[in-house]
């Protein structure tokens, strides 16, 4: 099963062939709207293309008129951070172009100074509501294979300002251009929300992995085995064996301590430094606010654990109520941990990468893991009448009666077994 669950991050890496359908009804909208394009990327909401004229290139971003039109803009750059950007929308029967900027993935600010200056083209625009195109030209940089992210957002600026509040996007991509005038139009991945759908890549165009995009995969990996096999695994052990040996206690702390333990702080750590490298910030959506909560919930099981083991409470003739508050709150991780995995590969990552979705078969193997883990834990729970009958045996054979003078020695054998 180690070698089924590592599959959930390479294939991060795949894209999703059936795509393939979507951006090829995609690419004839946009045919039978421009003409003589050089280069054209498309997400689930929206075409960018490119036409290389003279000393300047055209560009054209067009709604595929599945969302509502808010805006739509694209930068020069592999993520937002640093990457100069031209957002246009329309108002008041105007388009409206702004050049901006933005230091972080925080809402970019109007580049008072940009290093080329982007002209509206009238002649390439058009407002048709929820299937409008807007076109501008920039001078060339020269690069004729320039990476590029484009967006789409939902909820008109509302104002004809270059300066307006721009809302957070809902459709995010990120691509690579071959404007050399040797490449066919292909389609690029997108994000739309927090469920994102790719529409495939052509290989030679397709971007290489980011070093915050291989930290993020890596992220994941050590998350998906701390969280995904190690505690679930530390659980089940003494669920099923602690019938059969009374040595379970030491592969359980091996497993949730030794090593789960390491594997989720280099995990966390990872992810930590991903979103600093990335330029995003730090706590501002559910993911990375959920995985603190989870962190400290960690940290406070494993304490709660060891006072369980080291601390026995005197003169007890009965479970403690802190064993079975151990056994809710290591459940009550799993189950958090387990979500905190979906919502990274099926939201996070295409919402901070523009890499689109994950293949189908991505969640059918998650799905498949997650009833195994439910399957053996409830088989395991078949067990408790036996364990209880063997602690009531052990009671009543171990403990000595008050007031004997070796009542202390039992009572320790006891807690020992018990444990």
């Amino acid at each position: 099963m180690v070698s089924a669950l590592l599959l959930l991050v390479p294939a991060l890496l795949v894209a999703n062939a059936s795509g393939n359908l979507i951006a090829g009804r995609q690419t004839n909208i946009l045919a039978s709207r421009q003409t003589n394009v050089t280069a054209q990327k498309c997400s689930s909401s929206m075409c960018l293309s490119a036409t290389v004229n003279g000393s300047n290139i055209d560009y054209v971003l067009s709604s595929l008129g599945k969302h509502t039109l808010g805006w739509m803009g694209m930068g020069f750059g592999q993520k937002m951070a640093g990457s100069p950007m031209v957002i246009m929308w329309a108002n008041a029967g105007k388009v409206i172009i702004s050049q901006r900027t933005a230091s972080r993935q925080v809402m970019p600010t109007v580049d008072p100074n940009p290093s080329r200056v982007a002209s509206l083209a009238d002649s390439l625009s058009s407002i048709a509501g929820d299937t409008s195109s807007f076109g501008f030209t920039i001078p060339s940089d020269g690069n004729t294979k320039p990476y590029v992210i484009f967006a789409y957002g939902v909820d008109p600026p509302g104002s004809s300002a270059a300066d307006a509040t721009i809302l957070l996007h809902y459709d995010y991509s990120s691509t690579q251009l071959d404007l050399s005038g040797s490449s066919s139009t292909t389609t690029g991945g997108s994000s739309t929300g927090g469920t994102s759908t790719s529409t495939g890549a052509n290989s030679s165009t397709s971007n290489p992995l980011m070093s915050y995009e291989r930290m993020i995969i890596a992220h994941g990996i050590l998350c998906v085995l701390g969280f995904m096999l190690f505690l679930p695994a530390g659980a089940l052990l003494p669920r099923l064996f602690r019938t059969f040996t009374s040595t379970w206690f030491s592969g359980h702390w091996i497993l949730q301590f030794g090593l789960a333990g390491p594997t989720i702080i280099a995990g966390i750590a990872l992810g930590v430094q991903a979103v600093s490298s990335a330029g995003a910030l730090h706590l501002d959506d559910d993911h990375k606010r959920v995985g603190v909560v989870i962190c400290v919930l960690y940290i406070l099981q494993l304490v709660l654990g060891a006072v369980i083991h080291w601390v026995k409470p005197k003169n007890s003739r009965r479970r403690p109520i802190q064993n079975y508050a151990h056994a809710v709150v290591g459940l009550f991780i799993i189950g958090l941990a387990i979500h905190q995995v979906y919502n990274g590969y099926t939201e996070e990552w295409p919402k901070t990468t523009g890499r689109g979705s994950l293949p189908n078969g991505v969640n059918i193997l998650f799905y498949v893991w997650m009833a195994l883990i439910a399957v053996l834990y409830v088989g395991g729970l078949a067990l408790l009448p036996k364990q209880y009958k063997q602690e009531k045996e052990s009671r009543a054979k171990r403990l000595p009666v008050p007031g004997d003078v070796r009542e202390h020695q039992g009572l320790q054998r006891y807690s020992a077994y018990r444990d």
